[in-house]
């Protein structure tokens, strides 16, 4: 009989082509550093549980396995489950509605897949279908564990995930893509600009100004004149004589000794 060994490295072709490229145009057998994708395929949890995985697979392995995000950890720079299992997602190259499934889970049991999915979104879609898919998670404030590479614990959010890879240059040991900024796109009438979730932030910065302007007026309304009078403040002696005001003129050594 026999034996059957799956070849990961058909799919990180030494020629830098794949059959199937991702929607932004990218080869996704290199969109992860080549350091990183060896040090994924040589690892524990890629040989033992991320074989023959399916896209149904990873909705398990991400709720059994993955309780933190994060890239490459610790002294011996091993990747995280969370990362292995985004460079499967890479190798499967998932259709939208998959995608979008995984997205639309919701639940504190879901939140690290909607993470995942967040991330290859970044990853391999186009800059005008990133923000029009993560912006709306920019409210979603669920809990995330989060590793660095010297291997301590954090506690962030998913908004906050969300936020750092439409910002940030990379992520989880993973350098994104540069994009195109989102005022450029907005001046190109491909998107919307976006509404944050305060409303409008112009009209209530015009607002607040004109409550302070109003208040200063009041103000000087109280006093007649406009000017900006200062109070008389009494000073006495132990025995409560002499006082003096600091409007008026200091009291001469004569009067303090009558």
């Amino acid at each position: 009989m026999a034996n059957h060994r799956a070849d990961e490295k058909r799919f990180l072709d030494d020629r830098g082509t794949h059959s199937i490229t991702t929607p932004n145009g990218l080869n996704p057998a290199t969109i992860m550093e080549k350091p990183v994708r060896e040090r994924i395929i040589e690892c524990f949890y890629w040989k033992a549980y991320c074989f023959a995985l399916n896209e149904c697979d990873i909705v398990t392995r991400v709720v059994e396995d993955v309780n933190f995000i994060g890239g490459t950890i610790g002294d011996s720079q091993a990747p995280s489950p969370f990362l292995c299992l985004v460079f499967k997602l890479l190798q499967l190259s998932p259709s939208h509605d998959i995608i979008l499934s995984y997205l639309n889970y919701g639940g504190e049991k879901f939140k690290y897949l909607r993470a995942l999915a967040c991330f290859y979104v970044r990853l391999t879609y186009r800059a005008k279908d990133v923000y029009e898919l993560l912006e709306p998670f920019l409210g979603d404030w669920r809990k995330l564990r989060r590793k660095g590479r010297d291997g301590g614990s954090r506690l962030t959010f998913l908004d906050e995930f969300v936020d750092g890879l439409l910002t940030k240059e990379r992520m989880c040991s993973t350098a994104l893509v540069k994009m195109v900024n989102r005022v450029v796109l907005e001046d190109l009438d491909q998107l919307e600009p976006r509404v944050s979730s305060l409303g409008d932030i112009e009209a209530l910065l015009e607002e607040s100004d004109g409550e302070i302007e109003e208040g200063e007026n009041g103000r000087g309304e109280e006093r007649g004149d406009g000017s900006e009078s200062t109070p008389e403040v009494t000073e006495k002696n132990g025995d409560g004589r002499n006082g003096w005001s600091r409007n008026s003129k200091a009291p001469t050594p004569e009067a303090i000794e009558e």
